[in-house]
């Protein structure tokens, strides 16, 4: 069993040619719904590969949680222990396109209700899990319990960093993979990358965009090469990788072997607009990595 636990979103996305200034209203080309959030997006990735995953999240009753609820459901992920609180919105994440640039707000709502509390209550169910993926779109302290209570048991933990603002340095050590982009990196580090790879070999992983992913496995940097894609839309490329590395090492595959499935996964994902409608099933992951050998 495969467990993540983090947020549950509407994406709102507005296409406009203009973005308006202060007091300005502008014209909008387009308007998109799409289900979201860095937890739900990483849990629909790994079960479209065919894993078995459970979801551990918050969200409203309100439409937009019915939608959200319904949507992993569709996936076949088990969401037995999501937590549903009714005077609380679900989360959103109201997005402005344009020129291909993309300004974010984002409304956590019942996503802050995920506290260390609820965990407590699906301690027993959460400690089956063969790995959990974590993000950081919930209460930090809520991420840390998760991470001390997974330690403790002797869960592997994939810990991607985002937003990398709500990062704490005591996750480090707790975290069994530690997968940020490079920016997030330097962020967290703040030295050279390869510094950094090399203070924590096989945990650190690196994201590279277009260009693939890295690692240092003790011996020698490891570099994983992206595949090539034509990208309509990046926004699920991160969590694409992550529940595809998720999937990929819960199937036995060494690091080098699950970071290029996750790469290969990440770069079907972007062909499509919205975050979880490009992610690919297990076929096309093995046809992508077939073509490129």
């Amino acid at each position: 069993m495969i467990t993540v636990i983090g947020s549950i979103n509407m994406d709102l996305v507005v296409g406009t040619n203009h973005v308006p200034d202060k007091g300005e209203t502008t014209l909008g080309t387009s308007f998109s719904t799409f289900t979201g959030g860095k937890g739900a997006n990483q849990a629909v990735a790994a079960a479209r590969l065919g894993g078995n995953v459970q979801m551990i999240g918050a969200c409203g009753t309100d439409e937009y949680g019915k939608i959200a609820l319904a949507s992993l459901k569709e996936e076949n992920i088990k969401t037995d222990h999501l937590f549903l609180f009714p005077n609380e919105t679900t989360g959103i994440a109201s997005i402005i396109v344009s020129d291909a640039d993309n300004r974010i707000i984002v409304v956590p709502g019942a996503n802050n209700r995920l506290t260390p509390k609820e965990i407590e209550k699906i301690t027993d169910e959460m400690i089956k899990s063969k790995m959990v993926v974590l993000q950081l779109e919930i209460p930090s302290e809520t991420v840390h319990s998760v991470l001390k209570l997974c330690n403790e048991h002797h869960i592997p933990v994939i810990l991607n960093p985002a937003p990398v603002n709500h990062f704490n340095q005591e996750f480090i050590d707790l975290a069994t993979y530690l997968t940020p982009n490079e920016s997030e990196c330097k962020s967290i580090f703040g030295e050279d990358i390869e510094k950094s790879l090399e203070r924590y070999p096989n945990k650190l992983i690196v994201t590279l965009g277009e260009k693939g992913a890295r690692f240092y496995n003790g011996e020698k940097h490891v570099f994983i090469n992206g595949f090539k894609t034509k990208a309509v839309d990046t926004t699920g490329a991160g969590d694409t990788f992550n529940g595809s590395l998720a999937y990929s090492l819960t199937e036995g595959k060494n690091l080098e072997e699950a970071v290029q499935f996750a790469n290969a996964s990440a770069s079907l994902a972007v062909e499509k607009k919205g975050a979880q409608t490009g992610m690919p099933s297990l076929e096309q992951v093995l046809s992508r990595l077939q073509l490129e050998k």
